[in-house]
């Protein structure tokens, strides 16, 4: 893994994108620091989405009925009442 200055990024950032979409991950240094890395993207998929919810424990039934009770103020068509003022 290579270092670059933030300004030598910044000069070389097309090439340093480059780099990133090739898989290399690079560390970005400021005043002697690394305050950044930048790596590939890992890629997720709808199917991923599906199984780590499914590992995900449901809502208990107080906090789906809060929920519920949310949503229906957010889709209750009550006008405008600036307009009435």
């Amino acid at each position: 893994m290579r270092t670059l200055t933030a300004t030598h990024a910044s000069r070389g950032f097309s090439d340093l994108l480059d780099a990133v979409e090739n898989g290399e991950t690079v560390r970005i240094s400021r005043a002697g620091h690394v305050v950044a890395e930048l790596r590939p993207v890992t890629p997720t998929t709808g199917r991923a989405l599906r199984e780590a919810l499914a590992r995900t424990p449901g809502m208990d039934d107080a906090f789906e009925d809060d929920i519920t009770a949310a949503t229906a103020l957010l889709t209750t068509d009550e006008g405008d009442p600036w307009r009435d003022a």
